[in-house]
């Protein structure tokens, strides 16, 4: 995906709900619909890239027709700007009235304990006071900016990337679009800021099934922002996420990523160090390394999570880098990395044991369940397996937790032999369903 400057976010918030992860998914929509409206114009992804960084204010007639067709909606909910934008302030409203409406549109954080609710006019007021240099609104933008963006990742482990997806990028694009203008000490924060928000945009694009330049593009974001702001920790930990966003079949690749995070010219803090070697144990053991080289460098985890400090306070997506790798995490992924190799019934107890005790969120129970049915299988426990895979399932259809969702369509496939029993024919039929929904 090509890099450009998200100023129009609102656009981009609003295709990426509709499903169209891409710049190129989204032509491609255009262009289908422009064909069943019998308008001849079509688009580039370089005309869909102008739209979205603002360059192109207010689209052509055809255009808006088209665009209007897809969205259901007026353009100005999409983030376009008639040539002649009447003030802000209502007809009879004064200058005090205007400010006083100024004030409560900014307070635009949804109920404490709910799903994120990002007040789009809000935002466009606060980026748009941040633009004046005005350093109290700057700040007051990015507490903002920094408690929706864990409030967005804990809408992800409970209810899935799709809830938590556009949220996410119209704060991106909130961050890039007051960074130009902010003062140096200020702007390092937001790009901070934005380096973690990116990070969990490639995570939620990943989980939501975008296409992997949709995945590498935030990556890549996070790992500018990291070096510009002098991060080497977050450098190094959005490489542990590529090793994790790798897919096993490139098990080489998974393992440079990982090995790049511990011994590049950076420190990872204890917790991610300790989850970067469990990913190098991961792919190891997807190469065909000998089980006992897989073990030492699982044994290298537990002790670099031996040197963390005891978390403190709530586990949030912009605290201290990797303070939710605890020792529950690491011991059910190691119960992953035996099963990768070989060791399938090591792998069964690993999970039978921690997954009962460990507090996972939503999300990471359904996969983690997922991953445990498929070492059932290749232990010999098919009922067991189909047991396991209907209790993710029930954890992951709901919020189409993606991730998910192919651990368990890789489990139906090796359930296969066994599809007459009846617990494994109720999975497998359920699975189905949920693939045509």
């Amino acid at each position: 995906m090509p890099e450009h400057a998200v100023a129009n976010w609102r656009i981009v918030a609003a295709r990426v709900e509709r499903g169209w992860h891409t710049q190129e998914d989204f032509a491609a929509a255009y262009d289908e619909t422009a064909r069943e409206l019998r308008e001849q114009a079509r688009i580039s992804v370089r005309q869909v890239r102008r739209w979205e960084s603002g360059e192109s204010t207010w689209p052509n007639r055809d255009a808006r027709r088209v665009l209007e067709a897809m969205f259901g909606c007026p353009l100005e909910d999409l983030g376009f700007r008639r040539p002649a934008r009447p003030t802000g302030r209502r007809p009879g409203e004064s200058g005090r009235q205007l400010e006083e409406r100024d004030v409560r549109r900014r307070t635009f954080l949804g109920l404490a304990g709910a799903a994120p609710v990002l007040d789009l006019d809000a935002l466009d007021d606060l980026t748009a006071a941040a633009h004046g240099a005005r350093r109290h609104v700057e700040r007051e933008l990015l507490d903002h900016l920094r408690t929706a963006l864990d409030d967005a990742a804990r809408a992800d482990g409970l209810a899935g990337p799709h809830e938590a997806l556009p949220t996410v990028l119209g704060i991106l694009a909130a961050i890039n679009s007051a960074a130009r203008t902010a003062a140096p000490g200020l702007r390092r924060e937001l790009l901070t800021l934005g380096a973690r928000g990116a990070e969990l945009a490639a995570w939620l694009h990943r989980d939501a099934g975008a296409l992997a330049p949709a995945v590498a593009y935030w990556h890549h974001q996070a790992k500018e922002w990291a070096t510009l702001t002098g991060d080497g920790a977050m450098h190094a930990y959005v490489l542990l996420r590529q090793a994790q966003a790798t897919d096993r079949t490139d098990a080489a690749r998974m393992l440079d990523l990982a090995r790049a995070a511990t011994t590049g010219p950076w420190t990872l803090p204890p917790r991610p160090r300790a989850e970067a070697f469990q990913q190098q144990a991961r792919a190891l053991a997807l190469t065909g390394a000998r089980v006992e080289e897989v073990a030492r460098t699982l044994d290298q985890a537990h002790g670099a999570l031996g040197q963390a400090a005891p978390a403190s306070g709530p586990v949030t997506c912009t605290g201290t880098l990797g303070d939710g790798y605890t020792n529950q995490r690491l011991m059910v992924q190691s119960a992953i990395c035996y099963r990768e190799a070989g060791q399938s019934e090591r792998a069964v107890s690993l999970f039978g044991e921690h997954l009962a005790t460990g507090g996972f969120a939503p999300r990471d129970r359904a996969f983690f369940t997922a991953q445990y049915s498929g070492a059932l299988v290749a232990a010999g426990e098919p009922d067991e397996a189909a047991s396991a895979a209907l209790e993710a399932l029930a954890l992951a259809a709901g919020a189409r937790f993606g991730q998910a969702l192919a651990e368990l369509h890789r489990t139906a496939d090796d359930l296969a032999p066994y599809a007459g029993r009846p617990a494994v024919r109720e999975f497998r039929q359920r699975l189905g369903e949920l693939a045509v929904a």
